[in-house]
């Protein structure tokens, strides 16, 4: 029997994506440029397939020679001659729309793997039995052959993304561990350029090219919605990413984003390239997505109103002056209903760009995606786990809008504020280092970022949950603020229920955050989860019966966990701690301090069975009450003769199936004969 968090439930939840309704009021040159973007980004997040392990491109490939020739329709009674249940034929359908919807074999949130819920004999008769396989029968053998074992692997190392032998991953050859990867960051904080070098009595060899035909067929598209562009920024931003990604120069992909952060308020919002760097088990590389968006006017107004608060706002954070940024320099911040999301999964809301150069002296632009939060954040009250009866109207009727709250304010406010202290290549410093005090122990600050150093090359493993952690405490200790809820058009009554949902659903979503923890590795394997489950610890810590948290046995006679907030406490001893928390995070973070970071971080993240609450045996209970993720099924767009139509699909795995079959129908066999060629490339690496 499979433990089930390996395989996706054949009543997963699978929505379509609505941007109907926004796409249909561009104009004929917005939809143009946004049909273009949107191709290249498609293109593009195929890279994701090769990012992520050694079979998902060859399972990628197999699943769009078998749909192509045949639909998910017209395959199931193929499936039903081979023998196969409906049960089993849906689970396969599951599970191609899972590789598809997460660009791979693990799962985009929680970086666990998933096989497919029907046995190996069963899936290999229904490949035999297929089109495809009746066509091309050598071809399809040895494409089988070539991922059908990791295919339904699930050896411990193979069951999480991860480094040496705590997972798989494609960033690192095998044999790489956490002392090598370390090793590698130095010599390329050291080197940005082609060749062969000795580093520290070890050869290095740079070369470039990875994903060059997928890169050609990105800066193609770029290309052609240059012709549509609407202004100078958004020409010269698309001439730098087609630089950026012909010759692998990051400096031209920072050069794209200072236009893109000048390009104000634009009808059709988009952005692409490696961008985030979570799944990197060491944090440092991007990985690739590429987003296009349509402005909601309405919603937008809102996150202006907070913008316009901002300076207002920073001032009411816990930590001194000196350690927030010079300047705030007023960002866009709109909601945007997203046409296109290409690369692992699609987020709630962004905050980019990820160069910390720039965010802090030029800007950086926030967006919230509102279509996603429409659909992603909807829950029904039967799978509602964890909760008082009585708490469970109200968290669905106020989940929503407190999400949307938490998220402006996580995005603006949380990853937009604070200062880095950094002394440049020339010794100048950006504070005043015989002034500037720490005030955790009263003395002068000791430490800062120098020359090349960044955040995420400093904090490496832990950098990225660390900074959601921060930002999320942003959005906790500001959504109490009256004038933020009122921008949002909560007051009375609505605004403390608002913020009664925002902290109770901050807290249930610690406990949640149990599911990605891995025991035998001791790791986290999503950033998110983690910090939440650390804001869960510190609130648990604060005590004066704030949050309440206790194991019972549920109306099925399962074991169950039930947590509980007093609301009458958030502004007196929440408010207190996530003060005091978010001070220390901030603190430590401004004077890259990575050991008090590290001790700080790791200490509220230990998973254990000993204390007040054995968090080893809830993680049990989460696994045994857990609910999938959603999936997404987006929309096509399609040149016909002077206009771009958009081509809709119904939020089911068939759904989600053809609108992939249907995206690369163009150059389809030269696509798949490119990432075969791709993925043969690297293979040598993971033996």
């Amino acid at each position: 029997m499979v433990d089930s968090q390996y395989y996706l439930p054949n009543d997963i939840g699978i929505s379509a994506l609505d941007c109907g309704e926004a796409f249909r009021l561009l104009s004929p040159q917005e939809k143009m440029y946004a049909h273009n973007l949107s191709r290249a980004a498609w293109y593009g997040g195929l890279a994701v397939l090769l990012q992520t392990s050694p079979e998902s491109a060859n399972i990628f490939v197999l699943l769009q020679r078998i749909f192509r020739k045949q639909t998910p329709a017209q395959l199931e009674q193929v499936a039903t001659a081979a023998g196969l249940s409906s049960e089993e034929y849906q689970a396969f359908l599951v599970y191609a729309a899972g590789l598809y919807a997460n660009m791979g074999n693990y799962k985009s949130f929680g970086d666990t793997k998933f096989i497919p819920n029907l046995p190996k004999d069963k899936l290999k008769a229904l490949v035999w039995a297929s089109q495809a396989f009746q066509e091309q029968p050598s071809e399809t053998e040895a494409l089988w052959d070539s991922c059908s074992g990791l295919l339904y692997s699930l050896e411990d190392r193979q069951k999480q993304l991860g480094l040496g032998n705590k997972g798989i991953t494609t960033y690192f050859s095998g044999n790489c561990c956490l002392e090598d990867a370390e090793l590698a960051q130095k010599f390329l904080d050291s080197k940005s350029c082609c060749g062969s070098f000795s580093f520290e009595d070890k050869e290095f060899t740079v070369k470039r090219g990875d994903y060059g035909p997928l890169m050609e067929k990105v800066c193609h598209y770029l290309q052609q919605a240059q012709a549509y562009a609407a202004n100078e920024n958004q020409r010269k931003m698309l001439e730098e990413y087609q630089r950026s990604f012909t010759l692998g120069s990051v400096d031209a992909h920072k050069e794209g984003s200072r236009y893109w952060i000048k390009d104000k308020g634009p009808i059709v919002e988009s952005y692409i390239g490696f961008i985030e760097s979570y799944r990197d088990p060491f944090g440092s590389r991007g990985e690739f997505e590429g987003f296009v968006a349509v402005v909601n006017k309405a919603m937008s107004e809102r996150f202006a109103k907070l913008v316009s608060s901002a300076e207002v706002l920073l001032p009411e954070l816990p930590w001194p002056r000196e350690y927030e940024k010079d300047t705030f320099l007023k960002p866009d911040f709109t909601s945007l209903d997203v046409l296109t999301f290409a690369g692992s999964g699609i987020p709630a809301g962004i905050n980019i760009p990820n160069y910390d150069d720039i965010r802090q002296s030029e800007g950086f632009k926030n967006v919230s995606l509102g279509n996603v939060l429409a659909v992603a954040y909807a829950t029904q009250k039967e799978k509602l786990t964890f909760l008082k009866e009585e708490d469970k109207d109200l968290f669905i009727k106020f989940k929503g809008p407190s999400f949307e709250v938490q998220v402006g304010l996580h995005e603006l406010l949380g990853h937009g504020s604070g200062k880095l202290f950094v002394q440049n290549d020339q010794g100048k410093f950006n504070f005043d280092q015989s002034k500037v005090v720490n005030p955790e122990t009263g003395e002068p600050v000791s430490s800062w970022y120098r020359g090349s150093e960044t955040w995420d090359s400093k904090f490496s493993t832990i950098a990225s949950s660390y900074e959601e952690c921060r930002a999320e405490c942003v959005g906790l200790y500001l959504c109490l603020n009256k004038q933020v809820l009122s921008i949002f058009g909560h007051d009375g009554q609505d605004a403390e229920d608002v913020v009664y949902v925002n902290w109770l659903s901050m807290v249930r979503a610690g406990l949640l955050g149990l599911e990605f923890y891995t025991p035998e590795s001791k790791s986290w394997r999503q950033a998110h989860m983690q910090a939440r489950f650390v804001i869960l610890r510190v609130l648990l810590e604060a005590g004066e019966g704030l949050v309440g948290l206790e194991e019972v046995t549920g109306q099925d006679g399962k074991p169950d966990a039930r947590i509980t907030l007093d609301r009458s406490k958030i502004h007196t001893v929440g408010k207190n701690a996530i003060h005091r928390f978010l001070c220390k995070l901030q603190v430590l973070k401004s004077t890259a301090d990575v050991d008090g970071g590290r001790a700080l971080y790791d200490g509220y993240s230990t998973v254990s069975d000993s204390g007040a609450h054995n968090f080893l045996r809830l993680r049990e209970t989460v696994l045994l009450r857990k609910e999938a993720r959603k999936m997404f099924v987006q929309a096509n767009t399609r040149v016909s003769g002077d206009s771009v139509e958009l081509v809709e699909y119904e939020g089911s795995a068939a759904g989600l199936i053809c609108s992939f079959t249907e995206r690369f129908q163009d150059d389809a066999e030269q696509l798949e004969t490119n990432l075969l060629e791709l993925n043969k490339r690297d293979a040598t690496c993971w033996c």
